[in-house]
């Protein structure tokens, strides 16, 4: 009977995309403002639909060509079905629609949030966050539609079995890893590229304020966060969404074979995910402030909103788990990762927020320069790795316990048990995103908080409204980071439980899989997984610079050869540094892209599958702390600096402001390019893995 129960994904797609459309209709109803407020408006979406557009193009061009090597291999029998080409087409379609549609919400919302905040605090905080409410929701309905489109056709069209179905599914993750690491790390290199370039110029040499419209790269900076911070993060989410379900589907189709309960681990991860879409929306009523608010009590009402919509899916999971399984272990392995999710955001805006003692303590570091600030900040961001790891190491032995998992390697029923264990983390990860409906709602408002803000400043709006938009866009950093935090901790997980899947793949191809630490492949694939990560992050790094240093070079010319910019009388050509941050993100994202394909497939055809598992454990471990690290390294810096500029250390203009924002330009890439990027990568790594298994065990076996 739960085998026809499927259709209920359909259904929790439906809630989500009609609360999202509900929360849309709510944003356009408010006013944009000025004229001004609504030319400046207008050239921000403007940029960023130009932007994207162009990305997407480039990007569709890079997925024929994988497209057309897929069904080459569907032809020569290295894939098990002709299901899977096409799966890659709709895994990017729908990933790239997701980040679409929050970005072109985030360019309505924010003229609107800045209108809005001229009438008070919480007026301002309700229009950004149900535009970030879209974004969320757009995410999570697009991904159960994409899942539960692709089981029925699976199921009732092609006629597949459980295990074939799960077998199959897991593959799908792959165009949609493709799309979010393009959308990342090109709409990241795009917006760190304007913002380092109009901050080293603009406050630094020039000495005007952040958003100052003399600045020729600030529409440039506000297009950015919509494509980086909006469109990218809205394609990363939703790969990390469906990943999480798709990787728990092929767990569960064979850890539960034996019992007869394989509908029922298959169907599991598809409800629990359909309830925390409904305790997401529950929870976004519950998010309102009041006027004045601190960054404490500011911090606490978006908690109050994701704290209870977590409670509320972990006291509603549990009675559905267990009709579901017939135990109460896989609930144990959800709630393990409900909780560490939490605790994840929970130590992330410890390390993050300006109202605890770590961005604190960078900010009085500002007191002796830049040098100092910025060994803070890297000193910060490595200490902030400890508690995730410990996290994350808590979640996964608690969940793979939980779920019937044994340590013990002579047990009789070993197998069998070890499998279920790993269902268990599976079945973690999916509880961790759940409720990524309001997670990702209170991430996505920031972008729009900070664009409010800039508008703010532009049109002149005055300095109470500023104040406003100020207390918003200090609040999205910390959401921002905390969102992060969460996306690499499910990140881990999920990565971990597709590393299995590739394991399954490959035994059934191959006689003997010998994975011992001892195995050169296995150790050569580890040192080559960890050097993925480091180069990866090198050239993501790199590619901002080069941006960037092409906007301080242009930002200098105009203030130099436009007469009248500084004095107010001519207007900058904010249109070349939008072109110029198009370009050179574009240029700079297919490299370091490219890599998650390439090096794990030429890895396994050199050395085997058993370097490629090798690869996949290098790559997760490295890039889950690494990941950590720039996330609230650059969060902190950024936070250090709106805590001077809210009249500590001297405030705006002070020396102690100027190596703040100098500690920021370098975390900037950090927070927003590479660092957010990794998460992307250890995922697709796998995906790749998995889909070219079969090119990769025929080719080594030849040789």
């Amino acid at each position: 009977m739960l085998e026809n129960l499927f259709w209920v994904g359909l259904v929790g797609a439906l809630i989500a995309l009609i609360f999202a459309l509900t929360q849309a209709k709510k944003v356009l109803k408010f006013s944009e403002g000025t004229e001004l407020m609504q030319k400046l408006a207008a050239s921000i979406r403007k940029g960023a639909n130009a932007y994207l557009k162009r990305q997407y193009t480039t990007v569709a061009k890079i997925f024929i060509i994988v497209f057309v090597i897929l069904l080459i291999l569907a032809g020569v029998g290295m894939l098990d079905n002709w299901f899977i080409p096409f799966a890659f087409l709709t895994g990017g379609i729908w990933s790239g629609l997701a980040g679409f549609v929050g970005m072109k919400i985030a360019t309505s919302a924010n003229a609107r949030t800045a209108n809005a905040a001229h009438e008070s605090l919480n007026r301002g905080l309700n229009v950004a966050f149900s535009s970030g409410a879209v974004m969320g929701f757009t995410v999570v309905g697009l991904g159960l539609l994409d899942v539960s489109i692709w089981f029925h056709i699976l199921k009732y069209i092609a006629g597949f079995e459980a295990a074939q179905i799960a077998q199959t599914m897991v593959m799908f993750g792959m165009g949609a890893s493709f799309m979010a690491l393009f959308g990342r790390v090109g709409g990241g290199i795009f917006t760190k590229a304007a913002d380092v370039g109009a901050d080293l110029v603009g406050k630094v040499e020039a000495g005007i304020p952040e958003d100052d419209p003399r600045n020729p790269a600030t529409i440039a900076d506000n297009v950015g966060d919509n494509v980086g911070d909006v469109a990218g993060m809205g394609a990363d989410l939703y790969e990390s969404y469906v990943g999480s379900i798709l990787a728990t589907f092929a767990l569960g189709a064979s850890a539960y074979a034996a019992d007869g309960l394989t509908w029922n681990a298959m169907l599991l991860p598809l409800i629990i995910a359909v309830v925390g879409v409904v305790c997401s929306v529950i929870g976004t009523f519950l998010i309102r402030t009041k006027e004045n608010a601190t960054q404490k009590s500011l911090l606490a009402t978006l908690r109050k909103g994701t704290y209870t919509a977590a409670v509320l899916a972990a006291v509603i999971a549990a009675p559905v788990t267990y009709y579901i399984m017939g135990s109460w272990g896989p609930y144990i392995a959800i709630l393990a990762g409900l909780v560490a999710g939490c605790a994840i955001g929970y130590f992330t805006e410890y390390y993050t927020s300006d109202t605890y003692k770590p961005t604190q303590g960078l900010a009085d570091s500002t007191e002796t320069g830049a040098a100092t600030t910025i060994i803070g900040g890297i000193s910060l961001g490595m200490k902030s790795t400890a508690a995730p790891i410990v996290i994350i190491g808590v979640a996964i032995i608690v969940s793979f316990l939980a779920a019937g998992g044994s340590l013990t390697t002579n047990a009789a029923n070993y197998g069998e048990l070890f499998s279920k264990g790993l269902y268990g983390i599976g079945i973690a990860a999916v509880g961790m995103l759940s409720t990524l409906g309001i997670t990702l709602a209170t991430d996505a408002y920031g972008p729009v908080a900070d664009n409010a803000g800039g508008i703010a400043e532009m049109s002149g709006l005055g300095e109470e409204v500023r104040n406003r938009t100020d207390a918003l866009d200090s609040l999205g950093n910390t959401t921002a980071a905390t969102g992060k935090g969460f996306a690499i901790g499910s990140a881990a997980l999920t990565a971990l439980a597709l590393l299995v899947s590739y394991v399954d793949v490959v035994k059934v191809k191959v006689d003997t899989l010998d994975l011992s630490i001892t195995n050169p492949a296995v150790l050569v694939g580890l040192f080559v997984g960890a050097m993925l990560t480091f180069l990866f992050a090198a050239l993501t790094m790199s590619g901002v610079q080069r941006a960037a240093q092409s906007i301080v070079v242009e930002v200098r010319r105009q203030f130099k050869e436009i007469a009248g910019i500084m004095e107010g009388k001519a207007d900058p050509d904010y249109a070349s540094c939008v072109d110029l941050c198009t370009k050179g993100a574009l240029h700079e994202m297919v490299v370091p892209s490219l890599l998650a394909i390439v090096v794990p497939v030429v890895t396994g055809l050199i050395l085997g599958a058993e370097a490629v598992v090798g690869l996949l454990g290098g790559v997760t471990v490295t890039g889950f702390v690494v990941a950590v690290f720039m996330s609230n390294a650059g969060g902190a810096w950024d936070n250090a600096k709106k805590y001077i500029e809210s009249g500590t250390h001297g405030g705006k203009g002070s020396d102690c402001h100027k190596a703040a924002v100098i500690g920021d330009t370098v975390g900037d890439p950090f927070k927003d390019t590479s660092g957010p990027s990794l998460n992307i990568l250890i995922k697709l790594c796998s995906t790749v893995s998995i889909v070219f298994s079969g090119l990769i065990t025929s080719i080594h076996l030849l040789g």
